[in-house]
């Protein structure tokens, strides 16, 4: 068995979508989602990208240009709804911002996420868009194994 223990099974989606978001203005601690059961099914990855954590991890994070092209259309969004990859309880609303040249950047938000998570330089980050500004995080650490943020042990596994 893996080092990451037991857990439910991960889909993976693929393809692209060509949606649109709607801006939003809400920065604040992380949120639980309306069900618990709505992760069951993991929807549809339209967009992927890695992150590679350098200088301080919880300093503003600018995001891939393609990705930036991808989600502006004509509405920049102005927020982005952050979760770790197969927990579906809490969601970290992050400010977007762009500078004059379009890049977007992770601003307000970010660094709660990144403090809670104990992001740290050299972190790899791989998030995956499902869309209407909806992001999941995988983290990867200094020695490229993904960390796990919950606990899926029973107390007789503890035994």
């Amino acid at each position: 068995m893996s080092g990451r223990g037991g857990g439910r099974p991960r889909g993976r989606g693929r393809g692209r979508g060509h949606g649109r978001s709607r801006a939003e203005r809400s920065p604040s601690p992380p949120t639980p989602s309306s069900s618990s059961s709505e992760m069951d099914v993991e929807p549809d990855v339209l967009f992927e990208f890695i992150l590679v954590l350098k200088g301080d991890p919880r300093g503003i994070q600018r995001l891939p240009d393609s990705f930036a092209e991808y989600v502006a259309g004509d509405d920049r969004p102005r927020t982005m709804h952050l979760r770790e990859a197969s927990c579906g309880y809490y969601r970290w609303i992050v400010d977007a911002i762009y500078d004059a040249r379009g890049k977007m950047y992770l601003n307000i938000g970010w660094e709660k996420f990144a403090r809670h998570h104990s992001l740290e330089a050299g972190f790899i980050l791989l998030f995956s868009y499902f869309g209407d500004r909806d992001m999941s995080v995988k983290v990867f650490d200094e020695r490229r194994c993904r960390r796990d943020y919950h606990d899926d042990s029973t107390d007789e596994e503890d035994d």
